[in-house]
């Protein structure tokens, strides 16, 4: 259990990288803006939200890689997609390029979403799965968080710091592509994709300190027998799953924040450096409450987690929502951002890719994980995208997050008659009771 704990923690660390990727840019947000004085939309399509289009290409197509190359060697091309980025946008002298490169790091991000948990999903023994897999998401909120405070270290560092800000990436991402050429490949995949039945024992008893019975292996080589195609109608409820836990995780409004935190605390009252500081209070919260769903996740359930987020996220919205409307200053509206992102972190945030990885069989997990992904990063790129004008045009924000709460309660309802509870089966018998 050691060696496999060892081993998902470096392929977690592409979730660090995520979430480092995609949260530094919101410590550049104003800076870009008015050193290139582009558009709210020009701003918001291509400085802001390029890198989520990026990451919706990489999770559409990722599953090809990581079907086709493998796990491993899927994570080896996104961290050197991670160093490229990073290196590029630093060093970008217009919008366009600085863009592109946001581009690259974004295919980096998507592809990890897919590669990363299926993998770890696929060496964890099913009481542990939940906890392992959700170490990806932990990285990511770590990696939000030093994104964060490496920001506001660096507000007023040199002539431009937004340069400084973003080529801070380099360092994670050197550490991440090192390290990951050491990890082994999936049993799994060595199994239903190379027919290496013999590596793939030799493999598991190395990480886990047990064989592979032959019960197993007649279980795994059944499930192999598993169709190719995704949208079957066999599918159709995995597939229905899939969509909607990626549609509420993003109609929570949750990207949106993390890329505008600083924008949105001072359009709450807070001034600059107080906003910047706010938005590194986010990221604390966001770990302490990730952790905390890593303890609960396998021994409470996915559905308890996600019933608790759910009325949180009610209530912390409508008090945001609230808190604008009635033009509250000073530190209620971060206060009430706090309690959002902390039922974010226990529920959604610490559910969502245990989940995914888990519903789907073998054959079609990393398609699985591509769908929900797309879904979910789709979304995410398009409510980025406007979010800059919708704070503009409307009168008051408050509305903005009225219609985030409005979408939580459907997501209540989801989580009440149509979500399953996944915890301590394995993905075999998990594939049988799902796809029946």
């Amino acid at each position: 259990m050691n060696k496999i704990l060892k081993i998902s923690i470096v392929a977690a660390l592409s979730g660090f990288l995520f979430g480092f990727d995609t949260i530094v840019i919101s410590g550049a947000d104003k800076q870009l803006q008015n050193l290139w004085n582009t558009s709210d939309l020009f701003h918001g399509t291509f400085i802001m939200s390029m890198a989520l289009w990026g990451t919706v290409l990489g999770s559409i197509f990722a599953s090809y890689p990581t079907d086709f190359y493998g796990r491993k060697n899927t994570l080896i091309i996104v961290g050197f997609l991670y160093f490229l980025s990073a290196v590029g946008s630093a060093f970008a002298f217009n919008p366009f390029l600085f863009s592109f490169f946001r581009f690259i790091g974004g295919i980096g991000v998507g592809i990890s979403t897919i590669a990363a948990p299926t993998y770890i999903s696929e060496i964890s023994p099913e009481n542990k799965r939940g906890q392992l897999v959700i170490l990806f998401q932990f990285n990511i909120v770590f990696g939000i968080l030093i994104a964060f405070f490496s920001n506001y270290l660096l507000r007023d560092f040199g002539d431009e710091p937004w340069r400084w800000m973003i080529g801070m990436e380099i360092i994670p991402a050197i550490i991440f592509l090192i390290s990951i050429f050491w990890v082994p490949k999936s049993p799994r995949w060595l199994i239903f994709a190379k027919n290496e039945i013999e590596k793939a024992k030799k493999i598991h008893f190395e990480i886990s300190n047990k064989k592979l019975t032959e019960n197993e292996i007649v279980i795994l080589l059944k499930n192999n027998s598993e169709s190719k195609v995704l949208f079957e109608k066999k599918y159709s409820n995995l597939i229905l799953l899939a969509f909607l836990i990626a549609f509420f995780n993003q109609l929570s409004g949750i990207n949106a924040f993390l890329y505008y935190a600083p924008r949105i605390f001072e359009a709450g009252g807070l001034e600059k450096s107080s906003a910047l500081l706010g938005s590194f209070g986010v990221g604390i919260i966001n770990l302490i409450f990730t952790g905390l769903g890593l303890y609960l996740i396998d021994r409470v359930g996915r559905k308890p987690l996600m019933y608790i987020c759910s009325f949180g996220y009610i209530i912390s919205l409508s008090l945001v929502s609230v808190s604008f409307l009635n033009s509250w200053s000073g530190f209620s509206i971060p206060f009430f951002f706090f309690l959002f992102i902390a039922s974010h972190a226990i529920g959604q945030g610490a559910v969502i890719w245990v989940f995914i990885s888990e519903i789907f069989p073998n054959k079609l997990r990393a398609k699985g994980q591509s769908f929900g992904s797309s879904v979910h990063w789709v979304l995410a790129a398009i409510i980025t995208l406007f979010m800059p004008s919708a704070l503009a045009s409307f009168e008051n924000p408050g509305f903005v997050f009225l219609f985030f709460a409005v979408m939580m309660v459907f997501q209540l309802l989801f989580v009440r008659f149509l979500m399953p509870e996944t915890k301590g089966v394995s993905l075999e018998e998990l594939t049988k009771k799902l796809s029946s």
